[in-house]
């Protein structure tokens, strides 16, 4: 089975190209006003020096956060919150959230809304320290990890930040049984891009220490891809192969390739079916907001952001079932601003790089926030 990757999925450069040529950009980036439109902007992990900033920014400028209540009563009810209202959004829920966000929004007055994975979230037995507590070091490494229960309990209680939901375990899947290559020494994907191995919690996923194991064509859970579920057997032969070859030196050998593709093409695997792929998104929309909403006390949990913004046909179809109200999703042709009768599980946002863009003093141009966004990605 093929693995067809959408235009939508595959976050090429043409598409920030189609989003300008069609219109999707509100008019505000281009020097115009808000008009009757909800800007929402993302961050994912922060720092001071690359938060604050913002902040500055709409507070001088009078700008004004809401949260998650206030996005669906506009998008479905039409109660708009005024011309000078935005949304920040932080997705994934890492440390930094804690750490930097919580103490930063606080200081300028403003709410946001974070989007967790409940399945990613640590155990704790003691919050660790915020830029504003003693023993809190600036020099802490981006992207590490994620916030604590304990911690996103705290930041739940502080009523400064919406926490909803980003699906169970933000997991990418295989979606083919075409080989593309196998975990190696030089194997360290984004945590988000190790795939799935398992299908029943606690979820496991592709290790690099899983050296030898064969790698697939990998897309989103949430897409409308089946996922192939290898051989089982056939991983741990590779791995076991290279274990018992010297491990990292076995990959020194001009042959390796080969002699891994002869031992994995002799197992074979399965795809799921369509009731099994329904199951599996299905509880993972349920799942997120079920857990998130119990480990906090019983807080609405009624908004969901897709991971990478990817939404198959089949997961927006179960999100009013899995109890959601509105999501955030990619869509072609579709304005990247919050309006009044968009569909509701299709709604679009904004790189933070475009808060200058809003309409005040200092403001910047759209080039300029688009290059500067450029920049930073190329930075990461």
């Amino acid at each position: 089975m093929a693995c067809q990757i959408p235009f939508e999925e595959r976050k090429t450069p043409w598409r920030g190209i189609l989003d300008l040529a069609s219109g999707c950009y509100p008019r505000f980036l281009f020097g115009g006003s808000i008009d009757d439109i909800l800007p929402v902007f993302h961050f994912h992990d922060v720092t001071p020096q690359s938060l604050e900033p913002y902040l500055i920014y709409l507070a001088e400028n009078g700008y004004q956060t809401v949260t998650s209540e206030t996005i669906s009563a506009f998008v479905v009810g039409g109660a708009y919150p005024g011309k000078r209202s935005i949304a920040l959004t932080f997705d994934d829920a890492w440390l930094s959230l804690w750490t930097v966000a919580l103490p930063l929004l606080k200081k300028y007055n403003f709410a946001a809304i974070a989007y967790v994975s409940p399945g990613r979230v640590p155990e704790a037995q003691i919050v660790r320290p915020k830029m504003t507590d003693k023993g809190w070091k600036s020099s802490h490494i981006m992207n590490t990890n994620f916030a604590s229960w304990p911690e996103l309990t705290a930041i739940h209680e502080s009523g400064i930040i919406d926490l909803q939901a980003h699906s169970f375990s933000h997991s990418v899947i295989f979606c083919d049984n075409l080989i593309t290559g196998f975990v190696t020494p030089e194997y360290n994907p984004h945590i988000h891009l190790r795939p799935l191995m398992n299908d029943m919690m606690p979820y496991t996923y592709v290790s690099v220490n899983d050296l030898g194991c064969p790698l697939y064509a990998q897309r989103s859970r949430m897409s409308d891809a089946f996922r192939f579920f290898e051989p089982v057997e056939t991983r741990y032969r590779c791995v076991d192969f290279v274990k018992s070859e010297g491990g990292r030196a076995f990959f020194q050998r001009p042959d390796w390739t080969e002699v891994l593709k002869k031992i994995a093409w002799e197992g074979s695997g399965r795809f799921e079916t369509e009731e099994m792929r329904r199951k599996s998104i299905l509880d993972e929309l349920f799942e997120a907001r079920e857990f998130l909403s119990s480990r906090l006390s019983g807080h609405k949990v009624n908004q969901m952001c897709f991971p990478f913004a990817i939404s198959g046909k089949v997961a927006e179809s179960l999100l009013k079932e899995a109890g959601f109200i509105t999501a955030f999703a990619d869509r072609l042709f579709g304005s990247r601003a919050v309006m009044y009768g968009n569909n509701p599980y299709r709604l679009m946002r904004l790189k933070h790089d475009f808060i200058y863009c809003l309409p005040g003093n200092g403001r910047q141009g759209f080039m300029t926030a688009w290059q500067n966004s450029k920049r930073n990605d190329s930075s990461k």
